[in-house]
């Protein structure tokens, strides 16, 4: 009975295993297989999105150019308690045109494929996930528990920080400035959907930056020491990337910047935490 049980241990040992040992071609057959259900996933929400044109783009991607956007009614209430019209932005027709013939249609395949991404960003990630794990340790595993969930809600925060806070700063900006009077802003389509599309995805990979703090702590790349000795580098690295993705004006820059400090931070007590628990096993490996 007792070889009985060793034997099937074994048995067990080599299934569990089985997946780590995969040969090369077979990890690549893998991986593909990975990335073919993450692209027919975005594809199915880019059909979704392509499908529903006026809810994408009339009360989604064009509103925040108008007064009754959230972001805008907000600021305007804040302007008008502290006495300051300034704050009232957008508040300016803003009439967008387009100077190609295919220019619509096209615009309307690549705003759908972003929000395939976009929406298929959790789905992606989980693929992602589901590829590396066999290859982590059992405390690995339970360490990285919840990975996929707070990956996807770090990418969701960070698309709507983009889209509620930076993007009404950046249309405004760049709608109301003139190098001259006798220059009229007649703006493009595709010049408009570049520029937002740029400023909500880059908020939503910036603020994956505590999940990359995290990975590399893991990896032993970095520490709390090097994060905290490297604070005020930090600080620079932050203005210039608030500096990249918002409009060239000191109070939308301040306003992005703010959030990636408070991710750096969080990112430092992460690594902290991470640290702790290292020494922690690294102490009970001695005393057996």
């Amino acid at each position: 009975m007792g070889r009985e049980k060793v034997s099937s241990k074994k048995k067990t040992g080599k299934k569990s295993n089985k997946k780590k040992d995969l040969p090369f071609l077979e990890h690549l057959e893998e991986l593909r297989w990975h990335l073919i259900r993450s692209i027919v996933v975005v594809i199915i929400f880019a059909l979704t999105a392509f499908v529903f044109k006026e809810i994408i783009f009339d009360e989604i991607i064009f509103k925040p150019r108008e007064t009754d956007f959230l972001t805008n009614r907000l600021l305007c209430r804040l302007g008008d308690y502290i006495g300051s019209s300034v704050l009232c932005i957008n508040s300016t027709e803003l009439t967008i045109i387009n100077i190609k013939m295919s220019g619509q249609f096209m615009t309307h395949i690549k705003v759908s494929i972003v929000a395939g991404v976009i929406l298929a960003f959790p789905f992606i990630f989980w693929e992602i996930w589901r590829f590396i794990r066999p290859a982590l340790k059992n405390k690995e595993k339970s360490v990285s528990r919840g990975a996929v969930f707070w990956s996807s809600f770090l990418f969701l925060i960070g698309i709507l920080f983009g889209y509620f806070v930076v993007t009404p700063l950046s249309v405004n900006f760049f709608t109301t400035y003139f190098v001259s009077e006798d220059v009229q802003n007649q703006i493009n389509l595709t010049s408009y959907i570049a520029i937002i599309t740029s400023v909500v995805l880059s908020g939503g990979v910036i603020f994956e930056l505590p999940v990359l703090i995290y990975i590399l702590s893991k990896a032993g790349l970095v520490s709390p020491g090097f994060l905290k000795k490297y604070r005020r580098h930090s600080i620079i690295i932050v203005l210039a990337l608030s500096a990249i993705i918002t409009p060239p004006d000191i109070f939308s820059q301040i306003l992005v910047a703010f959030p990636l400090f408070f991710l750096y931070e969080i990112g430092i007590v992460i690594s902290k935490k991470i640290e702790k628990k290292r020494e922690k096993e690294t102490a009970e490996f001695l005393k057996d």
